[in-house]
């Protein structure tokens, strides 16, 4: 909006300093979380109010019990200042713009059904797996559709590591593109177990491609580290700058002890946003560094049911592996800072293979 309003149609030189995505990108971001920082506290008020509280697992770590009725759903927060900025300061005519905003409005809104059901009309377990499955399938498939509608039978990838082995994938390339929405909405769910555990990781993977974003849609630096160019994606640093100050404003009142939980809302919403970049930005396979944490933690549950329904027997002490770590002994604060800590080391690998090759 501001974009169009001071850019486009102005006649002041000043002014020119629109056009800048870096410029654009620290502005949504900084938006983002005045926005959440401001609106927080009201929020999180009238979840209370509401009695909009979290239902804890009863075979889960027993410092978990003392959390039950935490506000949850604070999910909205993040998906409404993240909108609001981008819808500030982005170029809206960038049609990646609105593929990105639709995988948040879709998966978001799957996740506030299931959360409604659950915290709301007190269904146990919300949506079922089946159902949410298959709306997330609906939602992944309809996005991958219109995307694929823009790439003129380009259907390649980029392999992480190679210089330039970028396979076409054909007709498998609609499964994979539908299982890189659903697997990294899902993963970014599961990792949602402690707090501020996700909000980390989501911070550290948007701004890994907040650069990302503006390097492959720039044609010099597309050209000098000869990466797979995507022109109009640079766009997308603006969307992931608005989801890192997002994150950081839901973070003030998520970190230990949490005020507020984000729910499905927010995790789903999460994983649909960064799901939907990666996408646009060839970068799917580099995702799985970017956001190992999240990889890690879908992982552990997939291996633990596995095992179990195969021989009977666990691998980890508790799924996903977070809750692993907590019942070997470690406090929460320091399973937190620890994954923290290990997704800002595989970020940073992640970028260095746009030299490394």
């Amino acid at each position: 909006m501001l974009y169009q309003l001071f850019y486009l149609h102005n006649s002041f030189p000043v002014l020119n300093v629109f056009r800048y995505i870096t410029f654009r990108s620290i502005y949504a971001t900084l938006t983002a979380l005045a926005i959440a920082l401001l609106l927080g506290p009201t929020l999180i008020g009238l979840l209370r109010r509401l009695q909009i509280g979290q239902e804890i697992r009863d075979d889960g770590p027993k410092s978990h019990l003392s959390k039950k009725g935490t506000p949850t759903m604070g999910g909205i927060l993040i998906v409404g200042s993240l909108l609001l900025s981008v819808l500030l300061w982005a170029d809206l005519s960038n049609r990646y713009v609105w593929m990105v905003l639709l995988a948040l409005f879709a998966n978001g809104t799957i996740g506030f059904a299931d959360d409604y059901l659950k915290v709301i009309k007190k269904r146990s377990k919300g949506l079922s797996a089946r159902q949410k499955f298959l709306l997330q399938l609906a939602a992944g498939a309809a996005l991958s559709i219109w995307y694929m509608s823009t790439l003129s039978g380009d259907g390649r990838i980029v392999v992480p590591f190679m210089k330039s082995l970028n396979p076409d994938l054909g007709i498998l390339l609609l499964p994979f593109l539908v299982t890189v929405l659903v697997g990294t909405a899902n993963a970014v769910n599961l990792t949602d177990g402690l707090d501020g555990l996700a909000v980390g990781p989501t911070i550290v993977a948007g701004l890994a491609f907040v650069v990302i974003s503006y390097l492959v849609g720039h044609h010099v630096f597309a050209s000098y580290l000869r990466i797979l160019e995507v022109p109009g994606a640079g766009e997308l640093a603006v969307v992931m700058g608005a989801l890192v100050g997002a994150a950081l404003g839901f973070l003030w009142f998520n970190t230990y002890p949490a005020q507020v939980f984000m729910g499905d809302t927010g995790s789903l919403a999460i994983g649909g946003v960064i799901g939907m970049t990666a996408i646009v930005t060839r970068q799917e396979l580099l995702l799985l560094l970017v956001g190992g944490v999240f990889v890690a933690e879908a992982v552990s549950v997939i291996l633990q049911v596995g095992s179990y329904k195969l021989r009977k027997k666990r691998i980890f002490r508790m799924a996903p592996i977070h809750h692993h770590f907590e019942l070997g002994g470690l406090s929460e604060p320091k399973v937190i800072v620890r994954f923290w800590i290990v997704s800002v080391v595989l970020a940073l690998v992640a970028l260095s293979t746009f030299k490394l090759r």
